[in-house]
């Protein structure tokens, strides 16, 4: 059954959506309730610090490649941009937004991993991401082993910078920070030689107008990182849906379209959209 408003001068419409439910229609929406009828509102967590994926801006709108994607997942779903209430979720607590109801599901760098599996489930991938280094533009670093006696940007309980110095540069300085806001002000003053986590993030921070120009992506695959949608366990009917919604995304050009407006202007080579239900390991 289509989701739609319903007025006063559709009770007609409305007499007839309710006696199919009550001969056995079960249909429901994202939110588990009424959907887009009545004007309820639809709760997706997101990011609120990430230039590029999820942001909030000072005037209270929202930006960014996840927020575009949530909202046109939740249009498919019965819902105008208007019936929308993004909720901050971070990292530490996604899986507990959704086990304990406080958000319909997550759209938030998420990466499908087994760990994550045992607690929630998860539509797509719709973005397939890869570790990599951000440096000044002017910078004569190529590869990740010439950071070796540099300095590498790690943000507190990141594993990321760890990473680089275990596998390609581990003469690495690393200088810690506290979020990667304050590591791109590091890399812009000279403090540090390169920022590193996920390519989609970097070009994110770079694409933002105070810095186009002043950055580049290296280019390393350190790692494969499949963001998923996330669901609360068990709710398989909102995974099928969101999905759906995913390739009619694809296939109609708007993911593309988001791809460009949000990531295009840092040259971000992002990776073709993934198959649904297709994890790069």
């Amino acid at each position: 059954m289509k989701l739609r408003k319903v007025t006063a001068a559709s009770a007609a419409v409305l007499a007839l959506a309710l006696s199919a439910t009550a001969c056995g229609g079960d249909d429901k929406d994202a939110s588990g309730g009424s959907g887009s009828s009545g004007g309820e509102k639809i709760k997706i967590g997101i990011k609120y610090d990430q230039p590029g994926i999820g942001l909030k801006e000072p005037d209270g709108s929202f930006s960014g490649f996840d927020v575009d994607v949530a909202t046109y997942v939740a249009k498919q779903l019965g819902y105008d941009a208007d019936q929308i209430e993004f909720v901050e979720t971070k990292s530490a607590d996604r899986e507990n937004a959704l086990a304990r109801g406080d958000v319909k599901f997550i759209v938030a760098s998420y990466s499908i991993n087994d760990e994550r599996k045992q607690k929630v489930d998860f539509a797509g991938p719709y973005l397939l991401a890869h570790q990599d280094l951000l440096v000044k533009a002017d910078a004569d670093i190529a590869k990740g082993a010439d950071l070796n006696g540099k300095n590498l940007c790690s943000v507190t309980g990141s594993t990321s910078a760890q990473n680089v110095k275990d596998k390609i540069a581990p003469k690495a300085n690393l200088r810690e920070y506290s979020g990667y806001s304050e590591c791109v002000a590091g890399l812009q003053s000279g403090a540090v030689d390169a920022l590193t986590t996920d390519d989609s993030i970097l070009a994110g921070f770079a694409a933002q107008d105070k810095y186009k120009g002043q950055f580049k992506l290296v280019g390393e695959k350190l790692s494969n990182e499949n963001y998923g949608i996330g669901v609360k366990k068990g709710d398989t009917a909102t995974v099928d849906k969101i999905n759906t919604a995913l390739e009619k995304m694809v296939s109609d050009g708007s993911w593309e379209k988001a791809v460009d407006a949000n990531f295009g202007p840092a040259n971000y080579e992002n990776e073709p959209a993934p198959k649904i239900g297709v994890v790069v390991k």
